[in-house]
């Protein structure tokens, strides 16, 4: 599995997001300055965040972003599956199953699977507020 930069900009964004949760919104512009990303990219990936109700949009010239929830209750996991689809290595094993004729006899699709429950563990598992936390230990010197 590899993570495309959608994903990659997405999750960035997400936790930029809660990074400067101040109780205000926070313009795409600011995010697209601080984490180099260009801000028509973030304005795609903004847009698929809003739809599945991630972020809140606030319309006006002092307008931007802000997350619906609290940090603690996005997990990397569900910002990659938004993005990414379904994290499976192969496409018989993760959620959107194909059904393999050969599955029953096949020694590697338990390879797959662990691989695949092994990622979903770690992504699953890693919260905004965790990566937070990270960036707090770091001193917030490496760019999110």
């Amino acid at each position: 599995m590899k993570v495309s930069t959608k994903g990659r900009y997405a999750l960035k964004l997400m936790l930029d997001l809660a990074t400067y949760n101040t109780g205000g919104p926070v313009s795409l512009k600011d995010v697209a300055r601080r984490q180099e990303i260009s801000d028509k990219y973030l304005e795609q990936i903004i847009a698929v965040l809003n739809k599945a109700g991630y972020v809140r949009s606030i319309r006006g010239a002092q307008g931007g972003y802000v997350l619906k929830k609290e940090p603690s209750e996005y997990t990397v996991g569900m910002i990659l599956r938004l993005t990414e689809g379904d994290l499976a290595p192969v496409s018989c094993v993760g959620n959107e199953k194909d059904e393999c004729e050969r599955k029953s006899g096949c020694v590697t699709v338990r390879i797959w699977q662990q691989i695949n429950d092994a990622v979903n563990n770690v992504v699953d598992n890693i919260t905004l507020e965790d990566m937070l936390q990270w960036q707090e230990e770091m001193g917030n010197q490496y760019s999110i």
